[in-house]
This record gives structure tokens, C-alpha cells and sequence, in this order.
């Protein structure tokens, strides 16, 4: 087993910054603010022969019993939990707290391995600031720094170093990789938490409670799968704060990332302009999409039809993907949403071979041709497949370009039906044939006029008239 580090401290120590560094990424995000990760953030990181798993953790305030920060308590309390390991995290400009005793004290009772790590110690002289953090009756104090790195390979050797060496493969296993995305405080947390059975993000009443995008893996039913817990995203004209505007760059980032995305819409409130603007934002990235329209059971019958028809106007244009009306909070709908996201991810990765596409594409010309442009009627010869996640297919003919808008509907409605691609958007590319004797054209017209016998007789007369007058002036 690959052994999980986890990291923890008061808020605003660094310990984002130290998760940073030590799965060289930049998945967490990095500010000083305070209270910013909440939720458990894994990460994988190798030193040597030796993989870990590093965990981050919200700001332990363990002494708090209500509010976002007692959430955010349990959690720093479920990944110690399931930690092999902790690293204690203080601030050697602070110097020793109140609270740092306090986090101590609890972190004494439980069978783990502790290791002290004295972050912001760059350029001072370790024996003095890591003085005072003996009195916390832990292990000897570590001075680091993990924004400039200083110290860093010291502690996570360290904290191996009883760790037997294990081989780990860098070659992952191909799973789908879902994430749910919508307007802040429309149950995507809650969704999440009851997916994976167990309260794994915090779901508070409270819009803006996500902040990152948090990455889970799990299993479900044999089938390893990884889902994306994201911020909310507002309207841009709302987003004030830099923190805020960061977290809607990671739910760009986690889009990207994912195979289908999960719109996830509040049944309790009108479908807004916001949330077909995030279904585009799916749509761009190419990527598989279900909606999920979650508090299904808190309205009346007379709203639910009002919605559906405002769900019809608003979100036409989602017509190829699947719609489940669910309770995130009580479970109801799961099971068929679950079954929808993997049909999306399955049309998603579709492989298409030529020979069939090219038939289907045959049948499709014969049964309606596409429109003439003028004297041209464009000519489709065949297709193959251009891409997976979005699937894309590639036409070959001749005068492609006059191949109009309603006419590529047609042929996406047709591959769509006959290949089984519900919940994926599918894209088209024409890519015409050049004219051989295109370029030949110009030096075919100079070679005919070279050898006219009009334009010859023409061109013998200048020459004369040229040579009499230049002989008129030499006299």
C-alpha cells in the first residue's frame, strides 16, 4: 500500500503550499487568505523509488462545534483517520499558539506517526525559531520552507523513512472521469456526498461553501471512476473577489479535465440565463453531458410542468443529452443519473470504423442530397473518424464548403441514431478535395497564349514599329 501523508495545522500556515510542493502540482489553491481549502484535497507525489499520497486538509479549529468551520474539522478528523502518517504544520513567523497546543494536544491521542514541520523559516537561523516548538512535546521540530522548498525532500524523507520501498506504475487506468458543475448552492456537494455514500465534501447551506475543485476517486459496482466536486459559477458581473474568480478558472480547468459533465440545476428557483451559459461552457469543451434538476421533490405539480417548459426553452439546445429529476438529499433519482453518465461517457469514446461510417453516410446522401449552391451540389465521397471526447467525423467530397447548416444537422441527428450517441455532442469537419488542374490553369492560359497566332501577329507588329522608330532617331 502506497502510505498517506496528511497535512495539518491552523489556517493559513501552508499547508496548500507544502501539498503544492510535494505532488508537484498546482492543484490546491494558494492564497493569503485563511480558512481557503475546506475540503480534503489527495494528491500523489514520489521521491525515489518511494510514491506517497498527500492529503490537505481546511484549517483545524478544534475546538469549534457549529458553522463551516466545525465541517471543516471533520474532515481534517476523517483523513487523520486514514492517514499513515501526519506532518503538524506551524508558522515560525507566529511563532507558538494557543491554538498550535490545542491541535497538539488532539493530535497526541491518536496512533499515528508525527512530525513537526516549522513552515516560513527561509532565511533564518533554524536553531532559534524552531526553539520554542519543543514545548509542544512532539517530535524534534523540522524549520522548512515550502514556497521556496527549503528543507522540503529533508521532511518527506523523514516522514518515509519506515516506509518500505514499493513499485509504482505510472501507466493509469483509462476510467471515466465525471464533473458536476452548476450555479453555487443547487446541491452539488450533496450530490456528490451521496454518490460516494459517505460525507466526503462539505455540504453547507450556503452559497460558495466549494471553493476548489476537488478530485475523488472510487469504485462503484467494479468500475473505478473519478468525480469532480466544483465551485459554483456566478455570472461574471458577481464575481468580485480574487478568490472566487480563481475558483471558477478551476471549474474551467475540471471541464476540461473530466469526460461528461453533470449540469446540475435547482428545481426550487427559475432556469437561468447562468446556467445555459455553463452548459456552453460543457458544450465548447466538447465534453458528454447529463442534467441532473436536483430538489425535485420540494415543488408542486404546477411547477413542475411550468419548469419542464421553461427547461424546453431555455435549454434547447441540450436536446441530445439526458434529463433526470432528482433529490440529491434523499437519493431519489441516483441510480438511473449514475446509469445516464456512463451511456454518455460510453457514446463519449464511441469508435467509429470508416467502412460503416462511410455507409451510413451513403444512405444518408441517397435518401435526402444536400442543397445546390447555385450551379454546385456538393458531392461527399466518404468519412472516417476524426476524434473521441467529443466524437468527431470527417467528410471527404468535393465543394464541401456550400454544405449547409441545416443540411449538418441532418447528417449529426442520422450518426447520432444509428451510432448511439446520446449524451455527447458530435461535431462535423467538411474537408474538400482540391482541383488538380487548379494550379495548372495559369501556365495552361500562358502557353496558349504564347502560341496564338493572333496575338503573335500583334506582338511581331510592335517589335517593327519599335525597330522603325528607334532607327528614325539614330538618323
Amino acid at each position: 500500500m502506497i502510505p498517506t501523508i496528511v497535512l495539518v495545522g491552523r489556517p493559513n500556515v501552508g499547508k496548500s503550499t507544502l501539498f503544492n510542493r510535494l505532488t508537484k502540482s498546482k492543484d490546491a489553491l494558494v492564497a493569503d487568505l485563511p480558512g481557503l481549502t475546506r475540503d480534503r484535497h489527495y494528491g500523489k507525489g514520489k521521491i525515489g523509488s518511494k510514491p506517497y499520497l498527500v492529503v490537505d486538509t481546511g484549517g483545524f479549529e478544534p475546538v469549534v462545534d457549529e458553522g463551516i468551520l466545525y465541517e471543516m474539522a471533520k474532515q481534517t478528523l476523517q483523513a487523520v483517520d486514514e492517514a499513515d502518517a501526519v506532518i503538524f504544520l506551524v508558522d515560525a513567523r507566529a511563532g507558538l499558539t494557543p491554538q498550535d497546543k490545542m491541535i497538539a494536544n488532539r493530535l497526541r491521542q491518536i496512533d499515528r506517526p508525527i512530525f513537526l514541520a516549522v513552515n516560513k523559516g527561509e532565511g533564518a537561523n533554524k536553531a532559534v525559531v524552531g526553539a520554542e516548538f519543543y514545548e509542544l512535546g512532539l517530535t524534534e521540530p523540522l524549520v522548512i520552507s515550502a514556497s521556496h522548498g527549503d528543507s522540503v525532500r529533508d521532511l518527506i524523507e523523514l516522514v518515509l523513512e519506515e516506509f518500505p520501498e514499493e513499485e509504482d506504475s505510472d501507466v493509469e487506468e483509462e476510467h471515466p472521469v465525471f464533473a458536476i458543475i452548476g450555479r453555487p448552492n443547487v446541491g452539488k456537494s450533496t450530490l456528490v456526498n451521496n454518490i460516494l455514500g459517505e460525507d466526503r465534501v462539505i455540504a453547507f447551506d450556503h452559497p460558495g461553501t466549494t471553493r476548489d475543485s476537488i478530485h475523488i476517486d472510487f469504485e462503484r459496482e467494479g468500475q473505478n471512476y473519478t468525480i469532480i466536486d466544483t465551485a459554483g459559477v456566478r455570472r461574471r458581473s458577481k464575481v468580485n473577489e480574487a478568490i472566487e474568480k480563481f475558483s471558477v478558472i478551476k471549474t474551467m480547468h475540471a471541464i476540461e479535465a473530466a469526460n461528461v459533465a453533470v449540469l446540475v440545476l435547482d428545481a426550487q428557483q427559475d432556469i437561468a440565463d447562468q446556467d445555459a451559459t455553463i452548459a456552453g461552457f460543457a458544450l465548447e469543451a466538447g465534453r458528454a453531458l447529463v442534467v441532473a434538476v436536483n430538489k425535485w421533490d420540494g415543488i408542486s405539480d404546477e411547477q413542475k410542468q411550468l419548469l419542464k417548459r421553461d427547461i424546453e426553452r431555455k435549454l434547447h439546445f441540450l436536446d441530445f443529452a439526458k434529463f433526470h429529476f432528482i433529490s440529491a438529499l434523499k437519493g431519489k433519482g441516483i441510480v438511473d443519473l449514475f446509469k445516464s453518465i456512463n451511456e454518455a461517457h460510453k457514446a463519449a469514446m464511441t469508435k467509429m470504423p470508416t467502412p460503416k461510417l462511410t455507409r451510413v453516410l451513403q444512405t444518408a446522401v441517397e435518401r435526402q442530397q444536400p442543397p445546390r449552391a447555385g450551379l454546385i451540389r456538393p458531392k461527399m465521397r466518404y468519412a472516417h473518424q476524426g476524434g473521441m471526447n467529443p466524437p468527431v467525423i470527417v467528410i471527404h467530397g468535393n465543394a464541401l464548403n456550400h454544405i449547409s447548416d441545416s443540411y449538418t444537422r441532418y447528417l449529426i441527428q442520422t450518426f447520432r441514431k444509428v451510432f448511439h450517441l446520446q449524451g455527447t455532442p458530435l461535431r462535423i469537419q467538411f474537408k474538400s478535395q482540391d482541383n488538380p488542374f487548379d494550379q495548372e490553369k495559369p501556365q495552361a492560359v500562358q502557353r496558349r497564349v504564347r502560341l496564338s497566332p493572333r496575338i503573335a501577329k500583334k506582338e511581331v507588329k510592335k517589335a517593327l514599329k519599335k525597330q522603325v522608330k528607334s532607327n528614325a532617331r539614330s538618323r
